[in-house]
């Protein structure tokens, strides 16, 4: 009988001590939300109730999904290079402060603030000799990167957050396992998780060959990564330092329509001619030093040939991550609203932005600014598609247009004002591009190019039923609660 009862005050013992440690944990990582890293309130509530209500689980979510990368230079540049870049920032920035030096472009001339902004907080210095080609189709793009890295003579630098060796990831891999064979430097950089079905060993042939491959924040163990929530979720690609190629689209078949499940893929990507492909160079540059653990690149003149004139469309690529200070893409987003004057256009898989972006939108529909908003009818991650839903609801409500692409599944990421300045890339309306991955837009102001987009756009309509206010009412009571549901977790998506 002793021992009974004292087995049952040791079991109770351990089960304190095993609690009062719990609490402990849940208590010492919510003063490490509330004082220590930067988040908004709502983000902190969110967490807060998950720690505080999984009290078992809470902590083990949080360490995979919810600790932020603050304050760290993980992406190192040679001081010769930096002293270079700082320069030219210092030049440009001087020429945008002096507001009787005009720009030979009218409209990077009438936008200079978002140009200076964006080279203020990211050093994206503006390009102007630059040429854009468009694709909205996954197949044509592709066969215009396969022809390319057919066409190399020097280097190939491969950067994808989600990278498949299927059909079209196949015949990109032999492409390039074919290059790397002819004497051709091949360097091919993905995303750990995004990319999750790839190893080392799925290279083994190029690596054989000569070329370099990397992955971002790689996994531990399989499936478990301290950084499952700050992905590199950019899409580059530089071809000899003469092309680059920025924007939607990942490598898999999907991507070239061929999946059951959402049919035709609707997305946008540029193929870039000019100096503006420099500053990819450098994006992918400073994304494989963070993770190369051997051949870390320098500054080559290879890297960085004279381009000459390509074309006459200034551009400045912007990169945003949670290692940063600033929300640089979500910053120029911002910015683009305010500065429209007559409309405003997004395309986007996911809308759930912060309030902040809300609030911008509302103030532009209210000084009698037309809003066009597209998003898929498709979902890929339901809860985000019903937060995305809910949102659109309420831009709808204050008169905004908002179109359902209904033909396939619709992932481009953006933005477009006025006819003027365009914004294409990585970068979804959500608080995970804002502030979580790490991301890449091409910011671009040419009325043509814009102009380009809007006809697209009206294209895309074609496909698009209309969320109007009646329709949007009538929803069901079970729709309802899964938009109050997503609107809950919305901060941590």
């Amino acid at each position: 009988m002793e021992w009974f009862f004292f087995d049952i005050f040791s079991n109770a013992t351990i089960l304190g001590v095993l609690t009062l440690i719990i609490i402990t944990i849940n208590f010492l990582f919510a003063i490490g939300l509330i004082f220590l890293e930067r988040r908004s309130a709502q983000s902190i509530w969110a967490w807060l109730f998950v720690l505080f209500f999984l009290p078992i689980f809470g902590f083990i979510i949080y360490i995979l999904f919810g600790r932020t990368i603050y304050n760290q230079n993980i992406f190192k540049i040679n001081e010769e290079d930096k002293v270079g870049l700082e320069h030219l920032v210092k030049d440009q920035l001087d020429e945008l402060r002096n507001e009787d030096q005009k720009f030979s472009h009218e409209v990077a001339d009438e936008h200079r603030k978002i140009i200076r902004m964006l080279l203020y907080n990211n050093q994206s210095f503006l390009t102007m000799n630059n040429s854009i080609e468009t694709f909205t189709d996954g197949n044509e793009k592709f066969e215009r990167l396969l022809s390319d890295i057919r066409n190399a003579k020097d280097h190939i630098h491969f950067q994808y957050y989600i990278l498949k060796l299927d059909g079209i990831g196949q015949r990109l891999y032999e492409a390039l396992l074919e290059k790397q064979q002819e004497g051709v430097s091949v360097r091919i950089l993905y995303d750990d998780m995004g990319s999750r079905a790839l190893t080392f060993r799925s290279f083994r042939k190029l690596r054989e060959a000569g070329g370099v491959v990397e992955a971002f924040f790689p996994s531990k163990l399989p499936l478990i990564n301290p950084r499952i929530n700050n992905r590199n979720h950019r899409k580059i690609v530089v071809i000899d330092g003469a092309i680059g190629y920025v924007g939607g689209f990942n490598v898999g078949d999907e991507y070239v329509g061929l999946s059951k499940k959402f049919g035709h893929w609707r997305d946008t990507h540029l193929r870039v001619e000019g100096n503006a492909v420099k500053s990819l160079q450098i994006r992918f540059m400073l994304d494989w030093n963070s993770h190369a653990k051997r051949n870390n690149m320098v500054r080559e003149d290879r890297y960085f040939p004279e381009l000459g004139h390509h074309g006459n469309t200034p551009m400045q690529i912007a990169s945003s991550g949670p290692d940063e200070r600033w929300q640089q893409i979500k910053y120029g987003y911002l910015k683009m609203i305010y500065s429209a004057r007559k409309c405003i256009y997004i395309q986007t898989p996911y809308f759930i932005p912060d309030q902040s972006f809300l609030e911008a939108l509302r103030i532009a529909m209210l000084s009698g600014i037309e809003v066009h908003l597209m998003i898929p009818n498709k979902p890929d991650h339901p809860f985000v598609y019903w937060g995305t839903y809910s949102n659109a609801g309420a831009l709808v409500q204050m008169g905004a247009h908002v179109h359902i692409y209904e033909k396939g599944f619709l992932h481009q990421k953006v933005m477009m004002i006025d006819d003027e300045v365009l914004s294409v890339g990585t970068t979804n309306i959500d608080v995970r591009s804002f502030l979580l991955n790490f991301e890449v837009n091409a910011f671009i102001y040419d009325e043509k190019e814009a102009q380009q987009y809007r006809r697209i756009f009206e294209t895309d309509i074609k496909d698009c039923s209309l969320l109007t206010v009646e329709k949007y009412a009538a929803r069901s009571k079970w729709i309802r609660m899964k938009e109050s549901l997503a609107n809950l977790i919305s901060p941590i998506l």
